[in-house]
């Protein structure tokens, strides 16, 4: 094929590929490159190889008017596949049939779908492999993009490859799917482009036009192909014209426009009709024709000239020859030929395509045009097409012939943009929002959604006082809303490190909800009166505020999934409040909620948090297992990778290199302030580094600016670090001032693991029989709570105090119980320090011995741990957004490395 000349390396790619995908392990390409660089060309070459190879073979091509209608790309792909629907768990059913529009229920999460569509696409390839075509992927619908950019990154043991061919659109090169493996395609060599040019021109060429040929297509080979037609010999023996300054698709572009506008009006006419509908639908095609007027035969010259193909499908030689008809066309030209589409168009069966092609058509605004957008938006949301639903209001928005209706539909438009990532967007729909008229509750909705944006796109130090004011405004509007938005902005001024006072003391002044007071109410003024009036004024309402989240019923009538979406908050400030019990059922409960939504844009930063309970649970390799699971999960959504569990890991490891690059990185991020709470969880790791390594200057430094952090999880956590460090440094001073809140603190909250802290923390403090007891009931404290971590640390304190107050035997005893679950944890600069005490003693501590288990991924041990309970491999598989299939390679890896060959085996096998 002439086409794939100068392509041996990228076809023994594709070969690749598909070997992989044959034996089973799954295979991902992205093949990049300029319009007629030859990305179409490879795409059928991998079609033919794979079909002779036994594959079965999908395909979808994206197309430039088809990106407002959600999943359309989706389904062009999995639209065959849909038999083996019935295979996959329920809500994965559920999910792909609600986005493709066969059932009705609640919008899915965008990811859930892709879970469905990585296990559909699975099942498919358990009876032949599977090879899935995406040309011109960079026209894909949001919607199809994301859920097949997560496929992609999300496959590994499958029989399936995965070939994505995108044009380079933007000047930085980015595209939807960055970080997939990928292949830049390059132009021809100039020998290859000889070869090339010599089968697309008959009659000999003159060397001065042949090189001008080659200085204008730069090597594309659809340009040595294209622009030699139509040009007559006289030209191509002795004169060419010289190359101009535009790209080299443009170029090419125009020469297909040359080639149409030579061809009779109707038959121009029905290119312009068949390029406004990307469907490839004939009969859709015949029908507009016949309103236009035009007979079929007027089909005839276009398929001459090679620009268009009709049989079962409308297709046309190259994605160039349509965007080359459709703008060489007139703006009347287009509104005719929409309006004829619209009208051949079934409103039953496709009422949002007719709706847009109704849209396309009108010259100036429309009621009716704008009102169908409108009624196309409320289904692509329904589906969870919040991308497609942003396209469908802003056209409507730009119909509406009314004031109020255009103001009303930017609005809604911009919430929608907002919510699909297109934040920059919506600042520009609430421009045309804000010049109204707009009633008092939608000004109040334009006020918060411009501060929701605001602390979206930059943390913007402002965002926390345009949140505050849209929660005065909607107050008599919509009380609850209003308190919702107070809490947001509490906590948007927390993270920024903004003085949240202003925020606290407004929010104890706002009215009502109405009606009983609910969890997220309950929490509001928890965190408010903590804030104004003080800790222990705080604590008892924060308590009882999260004893409603965890007691809040999970269905039924009184069941509120608003109440969810601040689980995370609420976890957070269990630890606020040192409630061992709540911190790990409420970061427990958000991981649970979110698997079950298949929220994976929110289940990251939920698995992020419960890494950091399991920490101080002493559960690190648990924790390594839930840090991995929300890298890999963020990696395949796309999402901004959160280091949060990472640096905390990291510094009870004793890890300092991994910890001081983890903490650099954020202090060199301008999204994360200097005082805000993410650069402030990096003081308090540092300051868990370096009391674990010994370094308390620099600890006391790093625990003092954490407790002075207005989020009360890292004051609250920081506070025993200061006290040790303090001790040790030689500043009692500082270590009584710490002291004094840290049992404050304690003495408001009662928990066993707030007492056994303090009581740890004034044994540091104290001499003689006094610290002796306050060791003891420190421990007995903290072996009531789930933080055992801390309990470790306490048998360390108090062998320390013992072989310094000469009791030799009775040290060694407790350090030797600490260096044990020390190192049994992975708490290994403490584990070091109980070992020096030890060998100080005169006892030599023993060295951990290696595990089977330590040869395991965290993914590995993960899946083992979930295999461990009974679990199947199907069940795994859902819990992990993995396939089966998956489940079993890593089953088969985790057999061979410890050396087993049962799943009964391995659930008798010790894991840590």
């Amino acid at each position: 094929m002439t086409t794939l000349l100068g392509r041996r390396e990228e076809c023994e790619t594709v070969a690749q590929l598909l070997d992989q995908a044959q034996s089973g392990r799954s295979g991902v390409l992205v093949l990049r490159g300029e319009a007629g660089i030859g990305k179409t060309a490879i795409v059928k070459h991998a079609r033919d190889r794979a079909l002779s190879q036994g594959f079965r073979v999908e395909c979808s091509v994206g197309a430039e008017s088809e990106t407002q209608f959600a999943f359309a790309g989706l389904h062009q792909l999995c639209g065959p596949l849909l038999d083996g629907v019935d295979t996959l768990p329920e809500p994965q059913q559920s999910a792909l049939s609600v986005a493709f529009g066969e059932r009705a229920g609640a919008a899915p999460d965008l990811f859930l779908v892709g879970l469905a569509v990585l296990n559909l696409l699975a099942e498919a390839a358990e009876k032949a492999p599977l090879l899935c075509l995406i040309d011109d992927a960079q026209w894909l619908d949001q919607a199809s993009a994301q859920v097949l950019a997560f496929a992609a990154r999300r496959v590994d043991a499958e029989r399936v490859a995965l070939l994505f061919a995108v044009r380079d659109t933007d000047a930085d090169g980015g595209h939807r799917f960055a970080g997939l493996p990928e292949i830049r395609l390059a132009g021809l060599s100039e020998t290859e482009a000889r070869s090339l040019l010599a089968t697309a021109v008959p009659v000999p060429l003159d060397e001065d036009v042949a090189e001008r040929i080659f200085a204008e297509a730069r090597g594309n080979p659809l340009a040595l192909l294209e622009l030699p037609r139509g040009v007559d010999a006289a030209h191509l023996a002795g004169g060419f014209a010289l190359p101009d300054a535009r790209g080299v698709p443009r170029r090419v572009e125009d020469s297909f426009q040359r080639r149409s506008a030579g061809l009779p009006v109707a038959t121009q006419l029905l290119l312009l009709a068949a390029s406004a509908d990307p469907t490839g639908d004939v009969e859709l095609l015949w029908r507009a024709a016949a309103r236009l007027g035009l007979d079929r035969e007027a089909a005839a010259p276009a398929e001459a000239a090679g620009l268009l193909e009709i049989d079962g499908q409308v297709r046309f030689r190259h994605p160039l020859v349509r965007s080359a008809v459709y703008r060489s066309a007139t703006p009347p030209d287009h509104r005719r030929i929409h309006g004829a589409l619209a009208a051949a168009t079934d409103p039953l069966s496709d009422p949002d395509r007719r709706a847009w092609h109704q849209a396309q058509s009108v010259l100036g605004t429309d009621e009716q045009a704008a009102a169908e957008l409108e009624r196309s938006a409320s289904r692509a949301r329904r589906r969870g097409g919040l991308a497609a639903a942003a396209a469908f209001l802003q056209e409507a928005t730009t119909l509406s012939p009314d004031p109020a209706h255009r103001a009303r539909r930017a609005l809604e438009a911009a919430q929608a943009k907002h919510e699909a990532g297109a934040s920059g967007a919506a600042l520009e729909l609430l421009e045309i929002a804000e010049d109204g008229p707009l009633d008092d509750l939608q000004r109040a909705r334009l006020a918060l959604l411009d501060a929701q944006i605001a602390f979206h796109l930059t943390r913007s130090g402002d965002a926390p006082g345009m949140l505050l004011d849209a929660a005065k405004t909607m107050a008599p509007l919509d009380a609850a809303l209003s308190r919702e938005t107070y809490l947001h902005a509490l906590d948007a001024a927390v993270i920024n490190g903004s003085d949240a006072l202003p925020t606290a003391e407004a929010a104890l002044t706002a009215p009502p909800s109405g009606g009983p007071a609910r969890p997220v109410d309950l929490l509001l003024d928890g965190l408010a009166t903590s804030l104004t009036r003080g800790y222990a004024a705080g604590a008892p309402g924060l308590r009882r505020a999260l004893e409603t989240f965890r007691d809040c019923p999970r269905a039924g009538a009184a069941h509120d999934p608003q109440t969810e979406r601040w689980l995370w908050l609420a976890a957070r400030n269990a630890v606020g409040i040192l409630d061992d019990e709540l911190a790990y059922t409420l970061a427990s409960r958000n991981v649970q909620l979110a698997r079950e939504a298949g929220a994976l844009a929110t289940l990251p930063a939920a698995l992020s948090f419960l890494a950091i309970t399991s920490v101080l649970r002493g559960e690190l390799a648990r924790a390594s297992e839930l840090a991995a699971e929300a890298t890999a999960i963020t990696r395949a959504t796309g999402g901004v990778q959160m280091r949060h569990a990472d640096v905390i890991l990291s510094a009870w490891r004793g890890d300092q290199t991994a910890t001081t690059a983890l903490t650099a990185s954020t202090a060199l991020d301008a999204a994360h302030p200097d005082e805000g709470a993410d650069a402030t969880l990096g003081q308090y790791a540092t300051a868990v580094l370096h009391n674990g390594l010994g370094n308390y200057a620099v600890a006391q430094e790093a625990a003092a600016r954490a407790c002075e952090s207005q989020e009360l999880s890292l004051s609250s956590a920081g506070l025993p670090e200061l006290v040790e460090a303090s001790v040790r440094a030689g500043d009692p001073d500082r270590a009584a001032v710490a002291l004094e809140q840290l049992s404050s603190r304690a003495e408001a909250t009662g928990t066993a693991w707030a007492i056994g802290l303090a009581a740890c923390s004034r044994a540091l403090v104290r001499t003689g029989p006094a610290a002796e007891n306050d060791y003891r009931e420190a421990i007995e404290r903290l072996a009531d709570c789930r933080m055992t971590v801390h309990l470790a640390r306490a048998h360390l304190l108090y062998g320390e105090w013992l072989r310094r107050e000469g009791r030799r035997q009775d040290a060694r005893d407790e350090l030797r119980t600490a260096h044990e679950r020390l190192l049994s944890m992975g708490v290994e600069a403490f584990a070091e320090r109980a070992a020096r005490e030890l060998r100080a003693t005169g006892e030599h501590p023993r060295k951990r011995t290696a595990q089977p288990t330590d040869c395991l991924t965290p993914q590995e041990l993960h899946v083992a741990r979930l295999v461990a309970t009974g679990a199947t491999s199907r069940e795994v598989a859902a819990q992990l957004f993995l396939s089966p299939r998956t489940i079993e390679a890593h089953l088969r890896s985790i057999f061979r490395k410890l050396d087993i060959t049962s799943r009964r085996q391995l659930r008798e096998f010790p894991l840590p």
